[in-house]
């Protein structure tokens, strides 16, 4: 008799269902930031002690945490997921595993968890992320990308903001208007602390005497103004200047030269933080007492140019919207990462979506990118909206190093 699958055995593939996600308030990326004074390990066992405690998990209830990780070197290495486990008091029989898929981390962390889920590996899962910025700072794993010029030479390789800088350029997209995106990204997120929009998701984080240090996102600067961006001189210009221009116009002629236009106040912060996302199956929530709030319907990866690497939302996002038959249309909210001011705003343009559905409660310009937690935070900020606003579909989406993206579908329940 021959073996039968996983899925077999099912009888067919399960749904994946989002049971409940948390995460810290951002912390400044620097040693004066309210999270620096909290280690990695620490920050993640603070998020999975809040989601086992109160959904009242059993400790043998999440069979496997996975975490996204930018920088898994230092006190982020040695599979900080599954010693994160061990140390919230889940049950030595939960499997732990971190990923590095670079900003894209923390969104893959979960699909992946969804896909154990639908699989039939795993009834529960954590998935998530942590990036401790002021403790780890980026490039700390070093790596081939920064140490091998053949590698770089053959892809073609460079800066982040650079890229940024060509896709605004051949866009058309000012610095003017990616000024004025900045400055609304900053009104939503203050508008949605005001409202108090984050406040079933964010945690109080405390140290290790037990003192509160930050329960609210630092990085805002709601007095921004496009006047006091003005003032700010791009933060990548002097880069270009030294070949990596020409890098990209060798591969782009239609370029001719780059326009200069992100800076720190346009382009996504730096900050300290971490989340996590409970997902699993019908079955297991009902046996474990606990409410789906929303089903994910599609999740997938690809990969775009390596070159202009920030291209990619856009295609992942019409690949999911594929795999489901639905129109960008029937999408009631996006959150698309602001890594740089020109990647959200060339999703709008592509897609010619009305600015109300996208990032309305602000993105990483205002709060902050806490490279390997924010795929994991947007989701969270996604569902949560959906259910104030009463909405049905969502997307989220993120570009990443190299031409990596990702994205997934989810509609409440």
């Amino acid at each position: 008799m021959p073996h039968r699958t996983a899925a077999e055995m099912l009888g067919l593939m399960r749904e994946c269902y989002i049971y409940d996600h948390v995460r810290t308030p951002r912390g400044r990326g620097r040693r004066t930031g309210g999270l620096h004074g909290v280690t990695s390990l620490n920050l993640v066992v603070q998020v999975l002690k809040t989601l086992r405690e109160r959904n009242a998990l059993d400790p043998h209830a999440v069979e496997d945490v996975i975490l996204g990780v930018c920088e898994p070197v230092g006190e982020q290495g040695a599979n900080i997921a599954r010693c994160a486990a061990l140390s919230a008091g889940y049950a030595p029989s939960t499997a732990g595993i971190q990923i590095n898929s670079f900003c894209a981390s923390g969104l893959d962390a979960v699909n992946i968890a969804a896909a154990k889920v639908v699989s039939g590996q795993a009834d529960l899962a954590i998935g998530g992320g942590v990036e401790m910025m002021s403790r780890v700072p980026m490039d700390g794993s070093g790596g081939i990308v920064s140490t091998d010029p053949t590698l770089t030479a053959h892809i073609g390789s460079v800066l982040q903001g650079i890229a940024a800088d060509a896709i605004a350029t051949m866009d058309g997209f000012t610095r003017q208007a990616a000024d004025a995106y900045a400055v609304e990204s900053q009104r939503r997120a203050a508008h949605a602390w005001d409202e108090g929009r984050f406040d079933g998701a964010v945690m109080a984080v405390t140290d290790i005497n037990g003192d509160m240090v930050l329960d609210r996102d630092e990085h805002l600067r709601p007095e921004t103004t496009e006047e006091s961006l003005a003032e700010l001189k791009p933060s990548f210009e002097s880069f270009a200047r030294r070949g990596f221009e020409d890098v990209l116009i060798q591969r782009f002629p239609e370029l001719e030269a780059i326009d200069p236009i992100h800076h720190a106040g346009n382009s996504s912060g730096i900050v300290d933080g971490a989340a996590g996302v409970l997902v699993g199956s019908k079955d297991a929530g009902a046996a474990h007492g606990l409410k789906a709030r929303a089903v994910i319907r599609a999740c997938a990866s690809q990969g775009s140019d390596p070159s202009l690497m920030l291209t990619g939302p856009e295609t992942v996002s019409a690949r999911v919207l594929k795999k489901t038959g639905t129109g960008i249309a029937d999408i009631d909210l996006f959150e698309v990462n602001e890594a740089f001011a020109s990647v959200p705003l060339r999703f709008l343009k592509v897609f010619d979506l009305d600015p109300g559905r996208v990032n309305v409660n602000g993105g990483a310009i205002a709060l902050g990118h806490p490279i390997g937690a924010t795929g994991a935070m947007l989701l969270g900020t996604l569902l949560d909206e959906m259910e104030r606003a009463d909405k049905q579909l969502g997307l989220v989406t993120l570009c990443a190093g190299l031409g990596l993206s990702t994205a997934a579908l989810v509609e409440r329940v």
